[in-house]
């Protein structure tokens, strides 16, 4: 059994981020990536800024020491402020002043590869337009993250800075994950060219692709349509009339009133048919709601 810690060191070590205890306790390990950005000797793909933390590889992240001690190292939370409190060794640490930290972006977006080959070959595997994907590369929606190849769809907000990643393996992997900054309320979308009346909501990026493509192979014009991702699945609460609306939808419809008809195109297993009943109810006072989920596939 450890000793015991007083709460208050507890609360000061929680306060330690990630760069300020490897220029402290462990200078060597860090790797000066760019200004703003640093990764470690022993894991490339983790990637240190703005106060948070992220390892690409692994698919977590956190926002200081313990949380890397815990996840990386595999320490109990006891066990990890003991950690550290050795690693100080009576040091108390100097932090990098909070303006640096804080203040600027906290999306970490992936290292870009110097090719897209990888993504396209796995969005054409998934039935997605050679057209659609490429219009998306160039307007940099999508692209190739460059250690492991992992497809990285970003959502900008209304400034067209990047403020959500959503990255997904292009290989036999089940790997998924939101990179650490990212804001669901900027979620990946594809946005109409031109002001319209309605918009599509959708699961995730694939689901929102493969609906532009739908809409190309019936004859229509899929860049005057607003598909919008939720980045994940939506959880009702328990009391369905208590569902809050999810911030990626909330945040678009506050910004444009024009809208007045949202097409859900939510999966059609029990957990997107739980969301769609719960959008319905909550949200069909204000908007004409549509349920337009995948059809079933029928058993051969």
């Amino acid at each position: 059994m450890g000793k015991y810690i007083p709460p208050e060191m507890v609360k000061e070590i929680k306060k330690i981020d990630l760069l300020t205890y490897f220029k402290n306790y462990e200078p060597n390990e860090l790797v000066r990536d760019s200004r703003t950005q640093y990764s470690t000797k022993t894991h490339s793909s983790l990637k240190i800024s703005n106060g948070y933390w992220n390892y690409f590889n692994g698919g977590f992240g956190g926002k200081n020491a313990v949380d890397y001690v815990e996840k990386m190292l595999g320490y109990k939370f006891p066990e990890s402020i003991e950690y550290i409190i050795k690693k100080m060794n009576g040091r108390i640490p100097v932090y990098i002043p909070q303006a640096e930290k804080r203040n600027n972006v906290t999306l970490i977006l992936p290292e870009k590869n110097d090719n897209t080959n990888r993504v396209k070959q796995y969005l054409n595997s998934r039935g997605i337009d050679n057209e659609i994907i490429q219009k998306c590369i160039e307007k940099h929606l999508i692209y190739e993250e460059k250690h492991y190849h992992n497809a990285v769809f970003v959502g900008y907000d209304e400034m067209g800075n990047a403020r959500y990643a959503g990255c997904r393996a292009t290989n036999e992997s089940k790997f998924k994950s939101d990179a650490t900054g990212s804001s669901k309320q900027y979620s990946f979308k594809l946005e109409s060219n031109k002001k319209t009346d309605k918009i599509f909501i959708f699961e995730g990026a694939i689901d929102a692709l493969s609906y532009a493509t739908l809409f190309k192979l019936y004859g229509q014009n899929w860049e005057d349509k607003t598909l919008i991702s939720l980045a994940g699945v939506y959880q009702p609460a328990k009391i369905i009339e208590q569902s809050k609306v999810p911030v990626a939808i909330s945040n678009y419809l506050e910004k444009h009133p024009e809208v007045t008809k949202i097409y859900l195109c939510l999966d059609n297993d029990e957990a997107g048919r739980n969301a769609t009943n719960a959008l319905k109810t909550v949200m069909s006072d204000k908007y004409e709601i549509i349920d337009r989920p995948p059809k079933k596939r029928k058993r051969l």
